[in-house]
């Protein structure tokens, strides 16, 4: 547990206040830190170990890079001095530009992700794509109710939304990929498929009103999402009480060239990490278990999840 005092004496350091107002508007790398402040990386890196240290930030192993960001659950007298610093930190001349470099790097990030897929998209459904077999996509229509409202969150090109909308009630597709969009929508009008919708869209910012849809799907999406946490509490916001999220993607890997190769986010993810933010967002009944195991290397596994909306 961090030390009230000792948390005063290392944010009274203005390059480490600095840090840590960034890190509490999400993760960010050391290459990430070391282009928003301009500093030397083993300057940057000695700091983030004395804050590290402080228990006032937690990093994130993800192959070879570690992602930091503000610790969770500190004590209320820390959280406090965190606060002041983080409050001081933002009234400096300096936090407007940090802000802004902040903002570069995650449209970066975005830019990064949709250049990828928009050059994919003619060919997404035809090629080699991690974690996305037929036998975990069959486990998850397994699940499936007839006649239901769903939202397929990172669609692409709608592949499974496809298949969904023979069934359901409505089908409502949102991907951030203009040229994913055109092509679902082309898609979905040569095969007549009335109740398919596509929308323009972020997962972490569901352009679907609340409790308006029975399914919620994130089917190798949220490994793309810059915060996974977000995106299911989108889930849960849009869905009705007693409605279903279900999540397919991939375990925890090592594979590092995926972030380059799929432009990935993440490295897949544990499964207490996602039972503990299904159970943060709301859900409840969450479940998460490895539904397929490829043999060829890197051998990727891939998790399904789900949790339900309380009716009350």
């Amino acid at each position: 547990m961090s030390d009230p005092w000792d948390s005063l004496r290392l944010l009274a350091d203005p390059t480490r206040a600095r840090m840590l107002f960034l890190l509490h508007r999400g993760e960010l790398s050391v290459g990430e830190l070391q282009e928003i402040l301009g500093l030397q990386q083993s300057r940057i890196s000695t700091h983030l170990a004395l804050l590290r240290k402080a228990d006032l930030v937690q990093d994130r192993r993800d192959g070879k890079k570690s992602y930091y960001s503000l610790a969770r659950g500190l004590n209320p007298v820390t959280k406090g001095v965190v606060e002041a610093a983080l409050a001081a930190s933002e009234a400096e001349a300096q936090s407007a530009a940090d802000q802004r470099a902040l903002q570069r790097i995650i449209e970066k990030r975005r830019q990064k992700a949709e250049q990828h897929f928009n050059l994919v998209a003619d060919r997404l459904g035809r090629n080699y794509c991690p974690g996305r077999s037929w036998e975990a996509i069959g486990q998850m229509l397994f699940l499936l109710t007839p006649k239901v409202r769903i939202a397929d969150l990172g669609a692409g090109d709608g592949t499974l939304s496809r298949l969904l909308a023979r069934q359901a009630e409505t089908v409502h597709c949102v991907d951030n990929s203009p040229r994913m969009v055109q092509l679902g929508r082309a898609l979905a009008k040569k095969e007549q498929l009335r109740n398919l919708t596509y929308v323009l869209g972020d997962i972490e910012k569901v352009p679907l009103p609340s409790g308006s849809i029975d399914l919620a799907l994130l089917s190798q999406a949220l490994h793309h999402a810059e915060n996974p946490r977000k995106a299911i509490a989108e889930a849960f916001r849009i869905l009705k009480p007693g409605g279903r999220v279900l999540i397919l993607d991939l375990r925890a890997h090592k594979f590092e060239k995926a972030h380059e190769l799929y432009a990935d986010r993440w490295l897949g993810f544990k499964e207490n990490d996602l039972h503990d933010w299904l159970e943060e967002a709301g859900f409840c009944h969450s479940e998460v278990r490895v539904v397929a195991k490829e043999e060829k290397e890197p051998r990727f596994e891939t998790l399904l999840a789900s949790g339900i909306k309380s009716g009350k």
